[in-house]
């Protein structure tokens, strides 16, 4: 059966539904017209460092006032979406609720985001899961992004660089310096698969980032081990109101 049939006939068994609320539409791995308007998609001018967008374009090279204060051990943060009430539902059907259909959409737009970090990574690690939370999810989203991501850049992936050693606390309620003492000392780098660290670029890979003290901390553990550099790539990220 040629591949236009065969795809009519999945689609009229099984229309393809938005990834965010599940309404029909044409292309399987998409947005309904009224989901893909409501999402705040990131860009420039934005952070040099973590990628914070601006109103205005300040120039090359500028960072944002909280990495002037604190500059994170990353060299560069990306992400696709601005994490707010719309983008939310699309990423906690990801990470809760089994769908991952939209993975390899996922995985092209954070390319795109990440163009210039993927150009020049040796290899993407994801932020891991303590090993009981993996357990009850069966599967961890950021290694499912890392994956796709790495098929598409080209890029080899390494799922088990990074062990979460301790699992922290929720940490939705936490303010940026307790969030960073929740997270520190809480992941350490695989023994065996040290070695490959040595003299890499590192792309880390997640799906949000919040206040940015989880990827920090991962970067920190990274470039202990070895690597000479860590960006960070991510689906969404919260964009606090200066």
């Amino acid at each position: 059966m040629p591949v236009r049939i065969a795809r009519l006939v999945i689609d009229a068994l099984l229309p393809p539904l938005c990834l965010s609320c599940g309404a029909e539409v044409a292309e399987p791995g998409s947005l309904c017209p009224q989901c893909w308007s409501a999402m705040v998609f990131l860009g420039e001018p934005a952070c040099a460092c973590c990628g914070l967008p601006f109103e205005l374009d300040p120039g090359d090279g500028v960072v944002c006032g909280e990495c002037a204060r604190r500059t994170p051990r990353y060299a560069r943060a990306r992400a696709v979406l601005r994490y707010d009430d719309a983008s939310k539902a699309l990423i906690l059907r990801l990470k809760h609720a089994d769908r991952l259909e939209g993975v390899d959409a996922f995985a092209r737009w954070m390319a795109r985001a990440g163009g210039a970090m993927l150009a020049e990574a040796d290899l993407l690690v994801p932020v891991p899961l303590h090993r009981w939370r993996l357990f009850v999810r069966r599967y961890n989203q950021a290694a499912l992004l890392a994956n796709a991501i790495g098929r598409m850049a080209k890029v080899a992936v390494e799922p088990g660089m990074l062990v979460r050693t301790r699992r922290t606390p929720p940490q939705g309620h936490l303010g940026h310096d307790a969030r960073a003492r929740n997270v520190a000392g809480a992941f350490t780098v695989a023994d065996r698969l040290r070695p490959r660290l040595e003299g890499r670029r590192i792309v880390l890979v997640d799906d949000v980032m919040t206040s940015g003290a989880t990827v920090d901390e991962c970067a920190r553990v990274l470039l202990k081990a070895g690597a000479v550099s860590v960006d960070v790539l991510t689906l969404g990220r919260v964009v606090r109101e200066s």
